[in-house]
């Protein structure tokens, strides 16, 4: 990071909230108003996500309200602004992650295809980038599964992954099973 990232980093307006969900609760990060982490408890990465900044119940709204339409299964896409904190790779692997559409899943060798890299060479470093996304569920990580189709690592846990997956297969005929 350089001096100048530090000062544009300085400047930014950075809020947060917790909201309940079917998950228990969820802690939500602005940056200059556009979501950077949505972190459900117990966390794995949860204790390194960066300061909070004050909390600000009333700027998240349009955030609670479609998280709460996803968990009542009205809703299968967000149209949030989102503020990605990463490097350029991971970035590049978590706009991939939000063209999963849902209640599908792909490998960490599929998403390598799918933004353009070699799956052979760089599977393990799209999962490495996937695990760090900051943005549970609404930058779908939960939709990338093993080549075999096993349920590997969550930063939350698996459970709640296949909690996830389950929510999102409801209702779709059983050949459809993510799992």
């Amino acid at each position: 990071m350089t001096v100048q990232d530090v000062r544009l980093l300085e400047d930014v307006r950075v809020v947060h909230t917790v909201v309940p969900s079917p998950l228990g609760p969820v802690t939500l990060v602005s940056h200059d108003g556009g979501l950077s982490a949505l972190l459900l408890q117990s966390s794995k990465y949860e204790s390194v996500q960066g300061p909070f900044g004050e909390r600000a119940d009333d700027e998240f709204d349009d955030v609670r309200t479609q998280l709460d339409e996803y968990f009542a299964g009205t809703r299968t896409e967000f149209d949030l602004p989102l503020h990605l904190v990463g490097t350029s790779f991971q970035r590049r692997v978590w706009e991939g992650l939000l063209r999963i559409p849902f209640g599908q899943t792909r490998s960490y060798g599929e998403l390598a295809a799918e933004i353009g890299l070699d799956p052979r060479t760089s599977s393990r470093a799209v999962g490495a980038a996937n695990g760090r996304n900051r943005i549970a569920i609404v930058v779908p990580c939960h939709r990338v599964i093993g080549a075999d189709g096993a349920l590997t690592g969550f930063a939350a846990g698996l459970d709640r992954k296949r909690f996830l997956l389950g929510h999102e297969a409801k209702g779709r005929p059983r050949e459809h099973l993510l799992f």
